[in-house]
């Protein structure tokens, strides 16, 4: 089968038409079952999650051998399709094995041992939309639109566009490349987290102590103990303008803003009631577990955030406050004074009750405040990076396949 089609982007040094091949000309379908097989992993598909290690999600294994004789042997680079649904994965996701080792699999999968073709190239092109049509075309017509299925010998019938192999290759390769800049970026701001919490607790007197086991040179005076209140301003009085940015709870992440909207006096929900000031520090009262806090340094003037964070206008210094209350100690404080089980919220007045110590030099507030701006800026970096390789990923997926 010819199909003239020519991708919207693509290497310059090829130019040829591209072919279509069925799926079970450049891949065969695996039916193999051995009692006898030694296995070190076994392996289940999931609609959300790929290939994964039963031994890692689940309470138990199936690799004793009588098991495996019912199972389909799943050999390093092989694929698995999973015909059930998900919110996630409306058509059953086709993963690759990349763990490097065998495994057993269900024959309520169907596996195939890709030939004659680039298993890079592959692995993106399945990562595309592009079989979705084919599938809801050709499903059981009779089924639910959200929920088909197709048969085993149909599935083989599947059409794959494919250029040259050397035009797989580096189509497959080019994706590969960004799939790792991608993880890499992920794996530096997990590292960073990681860091960030250790530091948060090390450089933070722990319950009953009075000085914190790291902290800068130069200071050794111990912390003193005070409530919230006495660094803070809480829920100031302000007039609210016709026209404003409204910041809900949605609207935080971590410590940054992600998002607002435009409202007026007449729109907005009445939830909107915080009028921002530059230098105020915004904690999310409805499960504070999730860290949500902001600290606005926003020089403009019309930001109104809702009623579900407590405002404080600081007397202390405000990236000091910030890593204060992003603190694990401080968050168990707060919890420990939240009313409601599924949906724990903290009253701002209780909120300012809270005991917390901190050091009385402002030079040495200002010093950890930041040290830990300057973790929080290379969080920010790697995770605006990840964004914007999964949305070029995203692009590049729908241009270079036909």
């Amino acid at each position: 089968m010819k199909d003239t089609k020519k991708p919207k982007i693509r290497f310059k040094e090829f130019n040829d038409s591209w072919e279509q091949r069925k799926l079970g000309s450049i891949a065969d379908r695996v039916t193999e079952k051995n009692a006898l097989l030694e296995v070190s992993e076994t392996f289940t598909n999931s609609a959300e999650f790929g290939i994964i290690s039963q031994r890692d999600f689940f309470d138990h294994d199936i690799t004793n051998k009588e098991n495996i004789g019912n199972y389909f042997i799943v050999r390093p680079e092989d694929f698995v399709y999973n015909p059930r649904i998900s919110v996630t994965a409306p058509v059953g996701p086709i993963n690759r094995n990349k763990l490097g080792r065998n495994g057993v699999m269900s024959p309520l999968y169907t596996v195939f041992r890709p030939h004659d073709v680039s298993n890079n190239y592959l692995e993106y092109f399945f990562k595309t939309s592009r079989w979705y049509a084919f599938m809801q075309f050709n499903g059981d017509s009779g089924a639910r639109s959200d929920r088909f299925s197709i048969g085993t010998d149909l599935f083989y019938e599947m059409p794959i566009p494919a250029p040259s192999f050397n035009e797989q290759e580096k189509i497959g390769n080019f994706f590969a490349n960004l799939s790792d800049l991608i993880t890499l970026h992920q794996r530096e701001c997990e590292k960073l987290l990681c860091f960030k919490k250790s530091m948060l607790e090390k450089m933070f007197p722990k319950n009953g102590e009075k000085y914190p086991e790291i902290r800068f040179s130069g200071f050794t005076d111990s912390w003193e103990q005070r409530k919230l209140s006495d660094m803070a301003i809480f829920n100031p009085k302000a007039e609210l303008p016709d026209v404003f940015e409204y910041v809900d709870l949605e609207s935080v992440v971590g410590t940054e803003m992600l998002s607002h909207r435009t409202e007026s006096k007449r729109t907005a929900p009445s939830r909107a009631q915080r009028l921002a000031q530059k230098g105020d520090l915004f904690y999310q009262t409805v499960r504070p577990y999730q860290k949500n806090n902001y600290l606005f340094e926003n020089p403009e003037k019309h930001y109104v955030f809702s009623t579900g964070y407590a405002q404080m206008r600081p007397i202390v210094d405000g990236r000091f406050l910030l890593c204060l209350v992003q603190n694990d100690g401080f968050v168990k404080d707060v919890l420990d004074n939240c009313t409601g089980m599924s949906y724990p919220a903290i009253n701002p007045n209780d909120l300012a009750e809270i005991e917390v110590y901190s050091p009385s030099d402002p030079q040495e507030q200002r010093q950890i405040g930041d040290f830990f701006k300057k973790i929080d800026s290379l969080i920010t970096l790697h995770q605006r990076e990840v964004e914007k390789l999964v949305k070029l990923k995203k692009s590049m997926l729908e241009k270079m396949f036909i």
